[in-house]
């Protein structure tokens, strides 16, 4: 049998999603996975404690808080257009 060869070269690279030039995630992924994770977390509070962290911290129905709920669906929404690109990427 033979050892394993230091040599790599003949495998494909493993980090295909990520191009040349390009980073893995852009800001706005970063902001919209952000978002994601305060809208999940606040309706995890909600689900559990029936606690609006949002609301109690900006006021119910506040420009403030309503504004964030807008954000965190846009995220959503962006999350699901990415979610769709990068499965038609795969195939």
């Amino acid at each position: 049998m033979n050892p394993p060869s230091m040599e790599r070269r003949h495998l494909p690279e493993r980090r295909a999603a990520v191009r040349e030039g390009q980073s893995a995630m852009s800001a706005v992924d970063y902001i919209a996975m952000a978002l994601l994770i305060i809208g999940g977390l606040n309706w995890a509070m909600v689900g559990l404690f029936d606690v609006d962290v949002v609301a109690s911290v900006f006021g119910p129905g506040s420009p403030v808080s309503r504004i964030i709920y807008v954000l965190v669906g846009l995220s959503a929404l962006y999350s699901i257009y990415t979610a769709a690109k990068m499965g038609r990427n795969h195939h």
